[in-house]
């Protein structure tokens, strides 16, 4: 599209080398799941920035209601959201599909710090508004096929504090899995590479005595056969 700014120079040729996944900076924390990779920040913004950053994308990210497939019905997702990214990035999510908005000046800067933090480029990011402990994420992995078989997910929080739950995938019949309860506070940051979109779900439970509103930015990379 004319006059968008898709960062295209936001990555210098050799910081990663041809696909590259590095590993992400030392003096995170590995949270301890059976053959998955998951290491978290808890305090990888600084609060000030952190509150700058939230209070600017507050109010200038088209947030928007999506429409997505649930047990075979369209519904209003139970938050707003916003798919942001490169020219050709276009995602499919439950049965819907969405081309990207142009990069807002603060997630365009902020994108070479989180690809430099855990040692993969990426080319657009998801945006979730959760307004207060009614919004929510059910239970899914990110294992859409345009993001390949081992995806980089970082996920950066701003805001309301939330907590986040991870549980193997199981076959139908099988005895429920234990649940990993993570907080994520403002500024805190959590990348999931490897077999972990495979092997586990997620979820942003609700918490309905919480009014402040959180968001959320789940940084990925659409493969480049899927442009």
């Amino acid at each position: 599209m004319n006059g968008r700014d898709d960062g295209a120079a936001a990555y210098p040729p050799d910081l990663f080398g041809a696909g590259a996944v590095a590993a992400p900076a030392p003096g995170w924390q590995r949270i301890a799941l059976a053959a998955a990779d998951v290491t978290f920040d808890s305090r990888w913004l600084p609060s000030p920035e952190a509150d700058a950053l939230l209070a600017a994308l507050s109010v200038t990210i088209p947030w928007q209601t999506h429409r997505i497939r649930l047990f075979g019905r369209e519904v209003a997702s139970p938050r707003l959201s916003c798919w942001i990214g490169d020219a050709g990035a276009d995602y499919t999510y439950s049965g819907s599909r969405f081309t990207p908005q142009p990069w807002p000046p603060a997630l365009a800067a902020l994108r070479e710090r989180v690809a430099v933090a855990c040692g993969t480029r990426f080319n657009s990011v998801l945006a979730n508004l959760y307004r207060d402990g009614s919004d929510s994420m059910g239970w899914h992995s990110d294992d859409e096929p345009e993001l390949g078989a081992q995806p980089v997910i970082a996920s950066l929080s701003l805001g309301a504090e939330r907590v986040f739950r991870l549980r193997r995938r199981l076959p139908p019949g099988a005895p429920a899995a234990a649940t990993l309860r993570l907080a994520l506070p403002h500024g805190s940051l959590l990348r999931m590479a490897g077999d972990t979109q495979r092997l586990y779900r997620h979820e942003l439970p609700k918490s309905r005595a919480l009014t402040a509103p959180r968001i959320n930015l789940t940084f990925r990379r659409v493969q480049p056969r899927h442009f």
